[in-house]
């Protein structure tokens, strides 16, 4: 392919997208983007990302719109577990912040992006950032679902430099964990989330209904809502398919880069960008491939915990809570964003219910199935 003639598509301007757009334009690439209206409901919705580190998020650090040095969880019965991060910070940028970044470096740079529906395959070559239909075959699968307000109340109420990162407070699901989030911005701002990892989704009414209490029983009483946002997160241990249209290259959540724990991606996406962005400028159309999202011992953890908590051999918040009670507050994040060695993997998993952790594992039928994929 000529580099200076090629013409890329990318395909969707969330995450992934806004990702692969904002290097392309840096390596010099010609592409165009192909982004659904904002009216459609195939456009992503808009919402929070959150990432942890010495170093803000791949190019994005100029977008962090808040950080804490503090993160705090919250256990069912009202203990409190406080991490000091040291050197790194836990993050929070917005996805409109990064819309608008990103479209300004295309327009400056003289790159389309044509605002359409695209229906079926799109022309390649291109990278396709498109959801799909969650995959038969795993394991296991939960839905991390939410709905969070941006609040102002009338008192100081909110700590800003701590994170609520998982409060249990609050009602919890069979074969699943429920929890508050709360990011404050300042004393009187903050993004309060009520967040369920549980096999069915709620209704509207349910969820106001859920985080209203939440909302009561952390103390945050009179406030108003700001602005809201939602969304539904597939958790589970199926294999994403590769695309089967030469030329097209699938990414993001469509490819397994959410992490099946935890429903993280931003983090993933930004080392795959790197990667991909690189192969693109070098190889072309012919660079079109991507870096594993996770390891293998990673994942194969993952599927472990998500088995136990639908069995119901673990129990959610005091299997959150204990992490973090256990292990130093680096090597927990550093698993969740799976850069941890296999020395702190065995570390940490010496820390976590030992018997309901084995039972998972001798039930296994087929041993060694996830660490093949």
């Amino acid at each position: 392919m000529d580099h200076g003639e090629a013409r890329l598509t990318v395909v969707g301007l969330g995450a992934a997208g806004a990702s692969l757009a904002w290097r392309l334009v840096d390596a010099g690439v010609p592409f165009e983007v192909v982004e659904a209206p904002a009216a459609a409901a195939e456009r992503s919705p808009d919402r929070t990302w959150s990432t942890w580190g010495a170093t803000g998020p791949g190019p994005f650090g100029h977008l962090v719109s808040a950080q804490w040095p503090r993160i705090r969880l919250v256990g069912t019965d009202g203990a409190v577990v406080t991490a000091d991060l040291g050197g790194w910070r836990y993050r929070s940028l917005h996805s409109t912040d990064l819309d608008r970044a990103v479209r300004a470096k295309l327009a400056a740079a003289g790159i389309a992006v044509r605002e359409e529906v695209l229906a079926g395959r799109p022309p390649a070559p291109a990278v396709d950032t498109r959801p799909v239909p969650v995959p038969p075959g795993g394991r296991t699968l939960l839905w991390q679902h939410f709905l969070g307000y941006r609040v102002r109340t009338a008192r100081p109420e909110f700590d800003p430099v701590t994170a609520t990162f998982m409060d249990f407070r609050v009602p919890q699901p069979a074969g699943g964990v429920a929890f508050g989030y709360v990011l404050p911005t300042s004393p009187t701002e903050a993004l309060v989330e009520y967040t369920e990892f549980s096999a069915h989704l709620l209704t509207d009414a349910q969820y106001r209904e859920r985080l209203g209490e939440y909302l009561q029983r952390s103390g945050t009483r009179q406030h108003e809502v700001l602005s809201e946002e939602r969304g539904v997160i597939p958790m589970t241990d199926a294999a994403f398919p590769a695309s089967t249209d030469p030329g097209v290259l699938r990414w993001g959540a469509n490819a397994g880069s959410i992490r099946p724990s935890t429903g993280y991606s931003f983090t993933t996406l930004q080392r795959q960008a790197d990667v991909l962005a690189a192969r693109i400028a070098r190889r072309g159309a012919e660079g079109l491939t991507l870096p594993r999202p996770h390891r293998r011992r990673h994942l194969l953890m993952d599927s472990l915990v998500l088995e136990a908590l639908t069995s119901g051999r673990v129990d959610g918040a005091s299997f959150f809570v204990d992490l973090f009670r256990r292990n130093p507050v680096h090597r927990v994040l550093g698993f969740l964003d799976g850069t941890t060695t296999p020395a702190q993997d065995v570390a940490l998993m010496a820390t976590s219910p030992r018997a309901a952790m084995l039972s998972t594992v001798l039930g296994r039928t087929r041993p060694g199935v996830l660490l093949r994929r």
